[in-house]
């Protein structure tokens, strides 16, 4: 009777894990991943910003105190830069790798006078920035990622209509290109 039991529970845990793998893979199976849907908003290497609807990506911009802009990057060839000046509110700026796992995050508290300028680099070209580090990136902020694709997702706040016209201007002078610095 013990033996049954135990059979019958070892089945029934096994069971939901296996109900459990399978439900959280179906994104990456189905292409309707983060990283997909990212890629589906453009080309690489630029901002593209979200509407309030959602587009045919999937992808809006739910929080009407928020805009938000993403941009899909490759570092194989060379590393990504993401530069955007100070917006007149708070901005944050969130790099995935293309999992969906969060490699570095930080707002316009944690920058350097409010500036966004962070450098997206493969362990190898970190590497070699240490070495001879440009004059250019002394005021950046060095993010090793060690996967090769991934993207990043810049948000600012709009608190009161008046904040439009600057957050939709600081998303559109937002670059996010490859450093050629090297």
């Amino acid at each position: 009777m013990n033996k049954v039991l135990l059979a019958v529970a070892t089945g029934l845990i096994g069971a939901a894990v296996l109900h459990i793998i399978i439900i959280l893979s179906v994104p990456h199976f189905t292409g309707r991943d983060a990283y997909t849907r990212v890629q589906a908003e453009g080309e690489a290497n630029d901002f593209h910003p979200l509407s309030a609807d959602i587009d045919e990506a999937g992808l809006s911009n739910m929080d009407p105190f928020l805009r938000t802009a993403v941009c899909h990057f490759d570092t194989t060839s060379a590393p990504v830069r993401l530069l955007a000046q100070n917006g007149r509110t708070f901005w944050s700026v969130a790099i995935f790798d293309a999992d969906a796992n969060e490699v570095f995050s930080m707002n316009d508290r944690t920058s350097v006078d409010g500036v966004l300028d962070v450098l997206i680099a493969s362990p190898q070209q970190v590497a070699r920035i240490r070495r001879a580090p440009p004059d250019v990136l002394s005021q950046s902020i060095i993010v090793e990622m060690p996967a090769r694709n991934g993207y990043a997702v810049l948000r600012i706040m709009v608190p009161q209509p008046s904040f439009e016209e600057g957050a939709k201007a600081f998303l559109s002078e937002a670059a996010c290109a490859q450093f050629a610095g090297l």
